[in-house]
């Protein structure tokens, strides 16, 4: 177990919203003053400060990762309103972060023309003397990922990454890369520089582009496992099964032996490290109907990931699964077909939610035409496997790290 130190160096006490740690309890850090949280081995979450409420600047955090090393990132994604930094305790070559970002971004303000104020309006915060005191989330507001680009770019994740079958933006996916084994995490917020106390200070002018960079023989920064989301507007458990045995194009599915779980907040990301002998499934929850994506982590023929949507067990909701590796592979599908789907097809879980029947029977019922029916219409086969065979797109991933979307 390793501790997560988070300094706030301003003068007044800043909320932090915690994820994965601390009971995913939030927590005051008084001015001046250094806040411990343990931090289990093995475990991923985030550090977030809150402005007036408003989720801002993020450390976000998996200890002792793939290889033995820690990852960590300084995400702006869902906003600003302060400057932090995250790194490895002593190790300043692992920092992340752009520890002036607020002033540079209102550099930049100030600099822009009424045209680039104008359509920044809508999501950036001024004070009664035109300073900017906060923005709303880049990922919502195309106009204001390139307004920070022009003077961020390489310092912190500005963009989404390389999933949900985007390469994403190299800038923002080399933010991934592996820090030096597994020690403390040091977090260190501030109104002004949050470069940490014993560091030198940051200047105030736009830096070059220079982060850590993977070497060509690394591996993978996110490793074997799955970069799991949730798309949906609700808090969402999804659970892990491992096949019981697997043959040549074939499987013993699991039913009655879950594994791992991981509980995300609507919109929020996990990675999920797997061992690279899995092959299985990951489902919303234990019940059945539910749409599974299956996949495994290291083929014996080429040693990627691969993985596909299934429906033959039902459906209670979308998904879609994607290559991490640049490829842009991906396959699934995002829309909404329980709304639409006929009574016929439809079957109540225990837990009284919707879901469409099994297509291909178990247990409890057989096959669903009707479901099959519906499903070849608004899906079809090539996007997921509706019914068994052949004719759903395969997705590889040679890093041996799938994205995988639940909506």
């Amino acid at each position: 177990m390793h501790n997560i130190n988070i300094s706030n160096l301003s003068g007044h006490d800043q909320d932090l919203e915690i994820h994965g740690w601390n009971n995913n309890n939030n927590m005051t850090v008084g001015a001046g003053t250094t806040a411990v949280i343990q931090a289990d081995d093995g475990t991923s979450g985030a550090i977030i400060a809150l402005h007036d409420g408003h989720e801002g600047e993020q450390a976000e955090i998996t200890k002792d990762g793939f290889g033995g090393n820690d990852f960590i990132d300084l995400s702006n994604i869902v906003g600003a309103g302060g400057n932090m930094t995250v790194q490895q305790v002593g190790d300043d070559s692992t920092r992340k972060g752009d520890p002036l970002f607020m002033q540079h971004f209102n550099n930049a303000w100030s600099n822009a023309d009424d045209n680039t104020k104008a359509s920044l309006q809508p999501c950036v915060h001024l004070n009664g003397s035109g300073t900017v005191i906060r923005i709303d989330a880049i990922k919502d507001y195309p106009q204001l990922e390139a307004f920070v680009r022009s003077f961020a770019n390489g310092m912190t994740y500005i963009g989404v990454g390389a999933w949900g079958g985007s390469p994403g933006n190299a800038s923002d996916n080399i933010q991934s890369s592996a820090a030096h084994g597994n020690t403390d995490i040091q977090v260190t917020y501030n109104d002004g520089d949050a470069t940490p106390p014993g560091s030198a200070p940051a200047q105030l002018f736009r830096k070059p582009q220079q982060k850590l960079v993977k070497r060509l023989d690394e591996t993978p920064a996110n490793g074997p496992g799955i970069i799991l989301t949730n798309k949906s507007p609700q808090q969402q458990t999804y659970v892990f099964y491992d096949n019981f045995w697997n043959g040549n194009g074939t499987a013993g599915a699991n039913f009655d032996h879950p594994g791992q779980s991981v509980t995300l907040d609507p919109n929020a990301t996990s990675f999920v490290s797997l061992p690279e002998t899995f092959k299985g499934r990951v489902q919303r929850g234990t019940q059945l109907p539910a749409t599974w994506v299956e996949f495994q982590i290291s083929a014996s023929n080429d040693g990627a990931a691969h993985g596909d949507i299934s429906l033959e067990q039902g459906c209670d909701g979308a998904a879609t699964i994607s290559a991490t590796n640049g490829s842009g592979r991906s396959n699934g599908f995002t829309q909404d077909i329980l709304s639409g789907a006929p009574d016929a097809a439809v079957f109540n879980k225990p837990d009284g939610t919707k879901a469409l029947a099994t297509t291909m029977g178990n247990w409890a019922c057989g096959p669903n035409q009707a479901a099959i029916d519906y499903e070849n219409q608004v899906v079809g086969q090539q996007k997921a496997y509706v019914t068994g065979g052949t004719g759903t797109d395969d997705v590889a991933s040679g890093n041996q790290c799938l994205a995988v979307d639940f909506y």
